[in-house]
């Protein structure tokens, strides 16, 4: 597959990334080289990068606890003070192999070591790979709210290596193809249909439909870096998906979801809304829907969940002035963002995906 280009930074992928990061080493003037792992990437993905990586730079492995609840300041201060402890300085490089948490949360620990040191994201996950390695959004949760704490700032290169993707359950596959259905539902209709029917789809389409996906945020992020306007349309799904997140992973009565997996949701959601606020056809609606409910379990919020839920959307990155702003669907591939809905409003989305 053909590399991506953005303005800062390029998207390498499979066999030829290694060879565009083993020359992006080579140089350049690093003193030392440090990878972040989880527990997971640690496992089963760093022996395969490290059988790639050709240096005589000393490297340096800090493994962080894997999953989102640790996604947080403090793990970022555990890694910068094993960073400084192990001598890193300025001209060290850092290498994030993992999924989402790993690259938000080691693009963040990288942007303020020393006022920032250069950084790579390698993800492991078919969710980082379309969304959370690309576009320069680092940060982490602050409690259970989601990426409240960060900074917009590129890594040097993106390594897309799709073999990873045999090391993850389906669970964490079906996450990151979230993302890439709200790519298809805010920007191509056709995209979107391609993903709706999974048993058509072969191993090999998934190269192809990946590097769409990137295409499609590279192309929206590079109109918009510091997500002004046109940028917020990835936001999709994500105003009630996050809400809801958060929601269960600050429940103890509830089983943590994953982040896909509240997105889902999230779309669903959004799409009645839209359906209601802006005419998106009810036939779309229910396209989106079935599809969704295809893809993804049913998940339990029960009416005494709604008013919890709808008091977390307060803290949406995207709010103005007290507001709470949706990006909506008047039509698949046609978002508009800044939309102003009312709590009753949401409540019957909540109602409607319930009674499906």
């Amino acid at each position: 597959m053909n590399s991506i280009a953005t303005k800062t930074y390029t998207v390498h992928f499979n066999d030829t990334a290694y060879q565009a990061l083993n020359n992006y080493i080579e140089t350049h003037d690093f003193s030392k080289i440090f990878i972040l792992v989880d527990s997971n990437t640690h496992e089963h993905c760093l022996p395969k990068f490290m059988s790639h990586l050709e240096t005589s730079l000393a490297i340096e492995v800090i493994e962080m606890e894997a999953g989102e609840p640790h996604k947080n300041i403090e793990t970022c201060l555990g890694i910068w003070n094993v960073l400084s402890e192990l001598g890193a300085d300025r001209k060290s490089l850092m290498l994030n192999l993992g999924g989402g948490v790993v690259t938000d949360l080691g693009g963040f620990v990288a942007c303020t070591f020393k006022r920032g040191i250069k950084y790579i994201n390698i993800p492991t996950s078919l969710l980082a790979m379309v969304d959370a390695s690309v576009g320069g959004k680092t940060g982490v949760d602050l409690g259970a709210l989601k990426n409240q704490i960060g900074v917009i700032n590129t890594g040097d290169m993106v390594i897309i290596d799709t073999s990873y993707l045999d090391t993850l359950p389906q669970n964490q596959m079906k996450s990151g193809l979230a993302e890439m259905l709200k790519h298809g539902l805010i920007k191509d209709r056709q995209y979107f249909d391609r993903l709706s029917d999974l048993s058509k789809l072969k191993l090999e389409d998934l190269d192809v439909l990946i590097h769409e996906s990137v295409v499609i945020k590279k192309d929206i992020v590079t109109k918009d870096e510091l997500e002004l306007g046109e940028r917020k349309h990835l936001n999709f799904g994500h105003t009630i998906g996050h809400a809801i997140e958060s929601y269960f992973l600050s429940h103890p009565e509830k089983e943590e979801l994953l982040h896909g997996e509240a997105i889902a949701i999230g779309m669903i959601l959004e799409s009645y809304i839209s359906s209601e606020l802006l005419g998106l056809p009810k036939d779309d609606l229910s396209h989106i829907t079935n599809v969704i409910n295809g893809i993804y379990d049913f998940v339990a919020i029960a009416p005494s969940d709604y008013d919890a839920i709808i008091e977390l959307l307060k803290h949406d990155k995207k709010n103005e002035h007290g507001n709470i702003n949706f990006v909506l669907l008047e039509a698949i591939g046609k978002p508009k963002i800044n939309c102003l809905v009312d709590n009753a409003l949401i409540m019957k989305s909540f109602d409607y995906y319930t009674e499906q």
